[in-house]
């Protein structure tokens, strides 16, 4: 979505324009956007691939070598696993690299009857994983939603997860700031429903420097975006209901539960969730390290992919070294 993306959406669009005037991409902005993604997962060293599990149909990024430790990505509410296109570009030389559309996003199939709540998500992940086998020693990333669906297993499956990295993360905060988060009832700016919302979302509520994205590339993301508008509704709908029961001292306790080392990472210009949180997560968990940074806003990931993939590389590394303490002693 930003300058790389930017740049070879330019790139597709003045070629095709050379070529020809009616360029099919350049007609069909779903399309052009579609191709834009396809080239990043390439660059990215990551391939496409579905699996059926029960009844959904995951789709998802794979690269890496496949007998190196496992990294699963996770995305927040409304993106898709190319979110983490960026971050995985430096990932797969050294690491088996998965991320996943969740449920109700990108290109997952979701049965109808699926009930959106952050523990049906976690568990659908945690069905993914087994499915595909990579639950042992398990380096799990989450941004935003990704993040809350991150601490969930990682505090229910603690023996099997090496690391966590938590970016922006959603979560039940006693201070948060004067962010979205705080304010249920506004959670709805997060939905695109009509031309123009989604422009509106990135440029003045996801990003704090709001970056310049070709015509042709925003409206390919709307409408992308749109197709899941009713799975959002109701994602959206579970969160906020389950947000009035689900307290800041139910959350402590998932962060107090976690055994692996996290790495914490958040924009200090973050309008949906605040840079404040970051202190209550301090106070929570066992074993913390902290990027915050400066002039960035909900994602991280996206705004800020260097210094959060630098970050993220050396703390993967100390994690891998580092003795599994719940691993059997030698007989």
């Amino acid at each position: 979505m930003f300058k790389k993306l930017a740049l070879a959406a330019l790139l597709i669009i003045n070629c095709q324009t050379a070529s020809y005037a009616a360029s099919p991409l350049v007609n069909d902005p779903v399309a052009l956007t579609q191709s834009v993604l396809q080239q990043e997962r390439q660059w990215a060293g990551l391939e496409t691939k579905t699996i059926k599990v029960e009844d959904f149909t995951f789709s998802y990024s794979e690269g890496g070598a496949k007998t190196a430790p496992t990294v699963l990505l996770v995305h927040g509410f409304s993106g898709s696993r190319d979110n983490w296109n960026r971050i995985a570009n430096k990932l797969t030389k050294q690491y088996h690299v998965i991320a996943l559309d969740l449920p109700g996003h990108g290109d997952t199939i979701t049965p109808a009857s699926f009930e959106y709540t952050l523990a049906n998500l976690s568990e659908a992940v945690r069905k993914f994983v087994t499915t595909l086998g990579i639950q042992k020693d398990l380096h799990i990333a989450g941004h935003s939603l990704g993040g809350g669906i991150a601490v969930l297993y990682s505090a229910l499956y603690f023996l099997e997860v090496r690391s966590v990295m938590l970016v922006d993360t959603a979560g039940v905060y006693q201070n948060a700031g004067n962010s979205l988060i705080t304010k249920p009832q506004e959670l709805t700016k997060l939905l695109a429903r009509k031309e123009g919302d989604f422009a509106k979302l990135v440029n003045e509520v996801a990003t704090y420097s709001p970056p310049f994205v070709p015509k042709e590339i925003m409206e390919g993301y709307e409408k992308i975006h749109m197709r899941h508008l009713p799975e959002q509704e109701k994602l959206m709908a579970g969160l906020t209901e389950q947000m009035k029961w689900y307290t800041p001292d139910t959350f402590h306790t998932g962060l107090k539960t976690l055994e692996a080392p996290v790495l914490v990472v958040w924009g200090d210009k973050d309008k949906i969730i605040g840079v404040e949180a970051v202190e209550e997560i301090k106070q929570n968990l066992k074993d913390g390290e902290y990027l915050i940074l400066k002039d960035v806003g909900h994602t991280p990931i996206l705004e800020a992919d260097y210094p959060v993939s630098e970050a993220y590389l050396t703390f993967l590394a100390k994690a891998q070294a580092m003795p599994n303490k719940f691993a059997p002693a030698p007989k």
